[in-house]
């Protein structure tokens, strides 16, 4: 699909879409607790229906309402010798560890761009689980055969955290005096974002500084209702929105969320729009914006809203983490110097640290997503101060993540049309 984004002025109000993160950690825990949990404002983007396919396949009976998601776990019984995660690096990521619980040998599929993410992790440090494991060197499908037997293990959590926190999900339904030791975590709010869900499913994990998980007594997991909060990732495109075209309101983000990208609001303040927050909404109007520096080591999906919010900033911003972006849906230095390219924006990457220049105004393109969700909504930002329109071929990447996203641009002025 291919949708043309004019010039124009955003205003509007949004309640934020869910949180695909804690929909597909929610989902996992559900599944691993015996009995009926309930799960309301359930996500609907393809990775939260593929986590719902993947927890039926080990076991899970589910069932859908208009408003809420009701799974009947009791822990892993796969009923299908292959699962597929879509194109969900979390999915595969967290449901690799979950599965190997299983003594049922599994085969675990991806798709799109997923297939060619390194998932080596697994081929190292299941084995020392007692979890026989297979990969195509190094990429999915992933051939597992456990059952998983806890242990003391040191890992390495500069890749991914997604990989620990399958570990963690995993342990907590059968460690009783393991630890998981960690050396270079990355993303640590989203291991917060884990423990946090895991917590309200009744299982705690005692942790020095992130570094050191330890399970000292023989848990299980707890069916419960959980209510999905709003997500601060694809919220994020929404408020650099308003700081650089106009004018936004956007509800359902909580603010003392463990997700990582609700340090958008740092960059925005940074930039120096003019930011209003309670604990109802958020509001961004637009200012006279300047180049800043910003560290998204933590928070790498934050690369493509700052970079449009960047294009619109006089002068250079600088942004740390570079690093943390080959291994995403697409090469995402590759993919922002490329499509930004395009429009009239220079970035350059050098090392870790990417450099955007803004202020030098946004010329009309055509585009393409590179099948990343992220790099679409980017360009679509970036698409309200150009010169006329923004083409960006395959437009329907945002179904991974955010699949409303276009309906909501044209609902706070975006103008997104599809182009047959």
């Amino acid at each position: 699909m291919k949708i043309r984004v004019s010039p124009g002025k955003i205003n509007g109000k949004l309640a934020a879409n869910p949180s695909k993160s804690a929909m597909q950690r929610a989902v996992a825990a559900a599944l691993l607790a015996k009995g009926t949990s309930t799960i309301h404002n359930p996500g609907i983007s393809n990775d939260c229906l593929a986590a719902l396919e993947v927890a039926q396949k080990l076991g899970a009976e589910i069932e859908k309402t208009d408003d809420a998601v009701h799974i009947k776990g009791n822990g892993v019984a796969a009923k299908s010798e292959k699962i597929n995660c879509g194109e969900s690096g979390l999915g595969i990521r967290m449901f690799t560890p979950i599965a190997a619980l299983s003594d049922q040998k599994i085969t675990i599929e991806a798709e799109g761009s997923l297939k060619t993410r390194p998932v080596d992790f697994f081929e190292e440090v299941l084995p020392k689980l007692q979890v026989s494991c297979q990969t195509e060197n190094g990429n999915p499908p992933i051939t597992i055969q456990g059952p998983l037997t806890p242990a003391d293990i040191s890992i390495d959590g500069s890749l991914s955290s997604q990989f620990l926190t399958g570990l963690l999900m995993a342990y907590a339904s059968k460690a009783s005096d393991e630890t998981i030791h960690v050396r270079n975590l990355t993303s640590k709010p989203y291991i917060e974002l884990t423990l946090d869900i895991m917590n309200r499913f009744g299982v705690k994990v005692e942790h020095d500084n992130l570094e050191n998980f330890h399970f000292k007594t023989k848990q299980s997991y707890q069916p419960t209702e959980y209510t999905v909060e709003g997500d601060w990732s694809g919220a994020a495109f929404l408020l650099v929105a308003g700081a650089v075209g106009g004018n936004i309101n956007v509800s359902h983000l909580e603010l003392n969320s463990t997700q990582s990208d609700k340090a958008i609001l740092e960059a925005i303040k940074k930039a120096g729009a003019d930011l209003e927050i309670t604990e109802e909404r958020i509001i961004v109007r637009k200012s006279d914006l300047t180049a800043f520096e910003f560290d998204a080591t933590q928070c790498p999906d934050l690369f493509p809203p700052i970079a449009a919010l960047a294009a619109n900033c006089e002068g250079t911003t600088v942004i740390k983490g570079a690093l943390r972006l080959t291994h995403k849906e697409s090469n995402r230095s590759v993919a922002l110097e490329e499509e930004f390219g395009k429009m009239g924006i220079e970035i350059k990457t050098e090392g870790d640290l990417m450099y955007i220049k803004g202020g030098t105004g946004i010329k009309s393109a055509k585009v393409h997503s590179h099948f990343d969700h992220r790099i679409a909504m980017a360009c679509a930002v970036a698409a309200i101060n150009a010169d006329g329109s923004i083409e960006i071929e395959v437009a329907e990447s945002v179904n991974k993540s955010y699949p409303e996203f276009w309906k909501h641009w044209n609902k706070i002025g975006g103008e997104a049309e599809e182009v047959i």
